[in-house]
């Protein structure tokens, strides 16, 4: 634990000293989402970010009229973070759920360093951790510790039910980090709703495993969430281009989600410095809420 403790710090003071040398000390509007407390409208211009033209105001047939807004003194930071069986592949210590649980760290270290409220939500097919959100390094300690020590009770994914929890617990809208492989199906819907409500940020994390499978003839493998073994011939034909093109399928559908309810979308894979992809999305989200 002093260990990890030791490792998130150093990664922390890493990312705050490259995000203050780049972008001018403005590291507190990172972990600012665009659900600013609401002051007045104002005629749309050029370049203006469409999510905060007021519709309502726009159809009275006057003109396109946005939304302005004032930064609300506190900000809220929910991270939900998957720990099914399907996040346990990787090499020891370095497995998908333990970078997930990393990244959470430093995040929750940097954010409840900027006087942010911070809470978390961990999910399976059910939910295995709640901790309402609270202002305070200590805070973020405390989440740490805990992601560390859980055992989930359940080795299935549910990201749908996750996304559900997510809706009908956090009334306030708050900058939602969501941290998963997302290996599931049937959460796009939902996933949409949590965006338009909240401003998101997903993290998906994978494992050269699932997608750089060498020919090694006819092998067992085992899911993990259901434990069933199956026996596949990883030599055999187009076996191997099938799973990294299903695998680069997803992918691809992620971004283009991603990209069309504008949300932040990066990727990491266990076995690369994940701290370039975090400088890289906080670079673009300073330079997203500088616009509004």
């Amino acid at each position: 634990m002093k260990e990890l403790l030791k490792k998130l710090r150093n990664y922390e003071i890493r990312i705050r000293k490259a995000v203050n040398s780049q972008m001018q000390g403005d590291f507190h509007s990172i972990f600012k989402g665009s659900g600013l407390e609401f002051d007045d409208v104002r005629p749309y211009q050029y370049g203006d970010d469409i999510r905060t033209i007021d519709w309502n105001v726009s159809a009275k047939g006057h003109g396109t009229f946005i939304k302005t807004f004032k930064e609300e003194k506190e900000q809220t930071i929910f991270f939900i973070l998957d720990v099914s069986a399907s996040q346990d592949i990787g090499t020891p210590g370095k497995t998908k759920v333990d970078i997930s649980k990393e990244v959470c760290g430093v995040m929750a270290l940097s954010a409840a360093k900027e006087s942010s409220s911070i809470g978390l939500i961990c999910y399976s097919d059910e939910r295995e951790k709640f901790i309402k959100p609270k202002k305070g390094v200590q805070q973020a300690y405390d989440i740490i510790y805990n992601i560390i020590k859980l055992h989930p009770k359940s080795l299935k994914t549910n990201l749908n039910k996750a996304i559900v929890f997510a809706l009908n617990s956090i009334k306030r809208r708050s900058v939602i980090v969501l941290i998963s492989d997302f290996i599931d199906e049937g959460f796009h819907h939902n996933l949409k709703s949590l965006a338009r409500r909240h401003d998101l940020v997903m993290i998906k994390i994978s494992d050269k495993r699932e997608t750089e499978l060498p020919k090694l003839g006819i092998i067992p493998v085992l899911d993990k969430e259901t434990k069933k073994t199956i026996w596949v011939n990883t030599s055999f034909g187009g076996f191997r281009e099938a799973i990294a093109a299903h695998h680069g399928e997803r992918q691809d559908e992620l971004v283009n989600f991603s990209r069309k309810h504008q949300i932040n979308f990066i990727s990491v894979d266990t076995n690369e410095d994940y701290v370039p992809k975090l400088l890289k999305l906080f670079r673009v989200r300073n330079k997203s809420f500088k616009s509004i």
